[in-house]
């Protein structure tokens, strides 16, 4: 193993996440197709503590997913596999499957560091060389708000550093799942904070404006997202300049699935910046399965009707995780009983996610994107179900990654 397996990441990364751990091989062959394209995308199967304690998986499954898709398709580039969102207490299942963490410590905003580690940064930070109109009293105001994350963070990444040693595994702060954004001059104080904490970040999840729900587009000033973004990347350049962070570090586009919007703000910013980007999706294989499930009829689509049935009577239980990143308006969602006479192509027109499409219902959609669950507690009769729909599920999960999220992105 290379003593600097972080370096590999590369420009531009890519984050697939896949419920049911079923799709690899489909998701790596967007990833392909993007090469042939003549665009490098490493790819990163990404999987949360959140989404293995409802599926009943291990993190071990992610990497036996990602080792036998790369063999399978001979990929020969690098590739990671991602212990997403994990804090103190959940990261040492993901020890040893894992080369890739998003250090979450959103929830520790605000949580005050002790005063003589506050005192001791804003000393040392000074006002970070007026950048961005930074002055002492705003950099102490800064300090006092993330400080405690930070260092929160570092405890994080010095018990993954203890397992795997120093430049073995890829580090991602994220920041992104709470209420208010962070400015460019917060997240210049946030990655002195990082350097000055010894925490080499090679990607930063900051939460940006508007709102990213879960399997639906971004909503939001699309202009002032490309603002925040460009400022975002002058804030990682100057943080690198002066803090001997990774020349590597770029920003990671962590909140939300289906974010097509501002796809075309992000490739004019790192066409003009030259800057790298990590862009994460979560979702949406599992929505591509129904869809695939749907598309084959038969069984299948009694299944996806099923499913829908299913989420729409435990929709309370399903949603409440996910109340912040989910608008579904529970009277816009179809009855189970007109869902039980659609035929595929209503099916799929409801669920695919094509705002053009008058049949497209973004609240059935959400739902759906949240009811994996439903899913896993049919257990083996689901998963031999996508199986035997194999040639469906596949086109469906290898054409959204690549059509709808890789090459607006990356390719053209």
């Amino acid at each position: 193993m290379s003593m600097e397996i972080a370096g590999k990441l590369g420009r531009f990364s890519f984050g697939m996440g896949d419920r049911f751990a079923q799709q690899g091989r489909a998701q790596l062959a967007a990833c392909a197709k993007a090469l042939e394209a003549g665009v490098a995308i490493t790819p990163v199967w990404n999987k949360s503590h959140r989404e293995h304690a409802i599926v009943g998986s291990r993190p071990e499954s992610v990497r036996r997913e990602a080792d036998e898709a790369v063999a399978a398709l001979g990929w020969r580039g690098p590739y990671f596999v991602d212990a997403d969102h994990i804090r103190l207490e959940t990261v040492d299942a993901f020890l040893a499957p894992c080369d890739f963490f998003t250090i979450d410590v959103a929830e520790s905003i605000g949580r005050p560091a002790s005063p003589e580690s506050l005192d001791a940064f804003c000393s040392d930070a000074g006002d970070c060389g007026g950048a961005f109109g930074l002055t002492r009293q705003r950099v102490r105001e800064i300090a006092a708000k993330y400080l405690g994350a930070v260092q929160e963070a570092a405890r994080i990444y010095r018990r993954i550093e203890g397992a795997k040693g120093r430049g073995q595994f890829v580090t991602e702060v994220s920041m992104d799942e709470t209420d208010a954004p962070q400015t460019p001059d917060e997240l210049l104080v946030i990655l002195a904070a990082l350097a000055r904490e010894g925490v080499p970040a090679d990607t930063i999840a900051p939460k940006f404006s508007g709102r990213f729900n879960k399997g639906v587009d971004y909503a939001g000033d699309v202009a002032q997202f490309e603002r925040e973004f460009e400022a975002d990347v002058e804030a990682i350049r100057q943080a690198v300049s002066r803090y001997g962070l990774p020349p590597r570090l770029k920003l990671s586009v962590h909140s939300g699935s289906d974010k097509f919007s501002i796809y075309p703000a992000i490739r004019r910013v790192l066409e003009k910046t030259g800057a790298g980007v990590h862009v994460k999706t979560a979702g949406t294989t599992w929505l591509e399965e129904l869809i695939g499930l749907a598309e084959a009829g038969g069984e299948g689509l009694a299944l996806a009707r099923e499913v829908y049935a299913e989420a729409f009577a435990h929709r309370e239980e399903l949603c409440a995780p996910y109340a912040a990143v989910i608008d579904i308006d529970p009277a816009r969602l179809p009855a189970p009983a007109d869902v039980a006479q659609w035929d595929s192509q209503r099916f799929v027109a409801a669920l695919r996610h094509d705002p053009r499409c008058p049949d497209f219902n973004p609240h059935l959609r959400q739902l759906l994107h949240v009811g994996y669950k439903v899913a896993a507690n049919m257990g083996e009769r689901y998963l031999q179900l996508v199986r035997a729909c194999e040639e469906t599920v596949s086109r469906n999960v290898t054409a959204n990654l690549y059509e709808r999220h890789i090459r607006p992105l990356f390719a053209g």
